[in-house]
């Protein structure tokens, strides 16, 4: 069950914002979408809220097509704030909520917990222009899931948000899914998705180019990341037979290789030569995978 989309495309005019793209994602979990902007994610999640229609393809949650009467099971958090700076938060938030369906009491309680949670407890009476920016974005999140929504749809929702905001909303996140919510949220911070996401999604030009499970896609990289910090010069390094990339650092080398068999290598070349202080083996990260794949390093 779950999420499905199958061969959506939508054109505007002769553009094609979305090509071709096929998704299943698994109930109750959390799907990371990734993608420069004009990738095609938001045109993406629009159609999954049916806010605009494919012009090819369909899309269905648990079998069914997703229209006003899907509307109360999911949450939306958009990328361009839809706030009224003059509504106080207390009185926006129970209006937004009761076309939810939900009652004025149950509404009062969700949001008590939620500020507690965020700390905010004195922003009920405030009036939303005179909150900042990350705690507008709490209050965003807030009416995207007041009504408990079984589907969560997160656009950029870390976007501008200061260190401590995003840890708080992060943690809100992962409550949620631990609770059971499917939760999909786009992000161009490849370490927000690596960190939450099993399964991924990445767009280009409206067409997915990587998607799976995170783990089987590293997997299928096949090329390693090696970080070694030494006091000497590692910079033969660089031509080592099976070294496919390396960039020199101020305590040593990161080198991107082919297995984990060079790396063994790369060691036996090295000790003897002075000391070592680092030599770690890691895993390709989302971005080396991103830059291989488009051709072009995210940010």
């Amino acid at each position: 069950m779950g999420l499905k989309l199958e061969h959506i495309t939508k054109r505007f005019g002769k553009f094609t914002a979305v090509d071709d793209l096929s998704l299943s994602i698994p109930d109750k979990e959390m799907f990371g979408f990734l993608g420069a902007n004009g990738a095609g994610k938001t045109t993406t999640f629009r159609m999954i809220l049916g806010l605009i229609d494919a012009s090819e393809g369909s899309i269905t949650w648990n079998g069914k097509k997703i229209d006003y009467s899907t509307s109360p099971l999911i949450g939306y958090l958009p990328e361009e704030r839809g706030l009224y700076p003059k509504l106080k938060v207390k009185d926006q938030i129970v209006y937004l909520a009761r076309l939810r369906g939900m009652q004025k009491q149950e509404i009062v309680k969700e949001l008590d917990y939620w500020l507690q949670r965020f700390k905010v407890p004195e922003y009920a009476n405030k009036k939303v222009e005179e909150l900042s920016k990350g705690n507008q974005q709490k209050i965003q999140f807030i009416t995207a899931v007041i009504h408990k929504p079984k589907l969560l749809i997160l656009d950029e929702p870390f976007s501008g948000l200061d260190p401590v905001n995003v840890e708080q909303l992060k943690d809100a996140v992962i409550e949620l899914k631990n609770q059971g919510t499917t939760i999909v949220f786009s992000s161009h911070r490849m370490e927000h998705v690596e960190e939450m996401c099993e399964h991924l999604c990445i767009m280009h030009k409206g067409k997915p180019v990587v998607q799976g499970a995170l783990k089987e896609i590293k997997r299928s990289f096949g090329k390693k990341n090696l970080v070694i910090h030494a006091d000497f010069d590692l910079e033969f390094l660089k031509s080592y037979p099976g070294v496919t990339k390396a960039r020199q650092t101020t305590e040593g080398i990161h080198l991107q290789i082919e297995g984990e068999k060079i790396a063994e290598g790369v060691l036996n070349e090295i000790v003897g030569k002075g000391f070592i202080r680092k030599f770690v083996l890691e895993e390709p990260s989302l971005n080396d995978i991103f830059i291989e794949k488009v051709g072009a390093s995210y940010e």
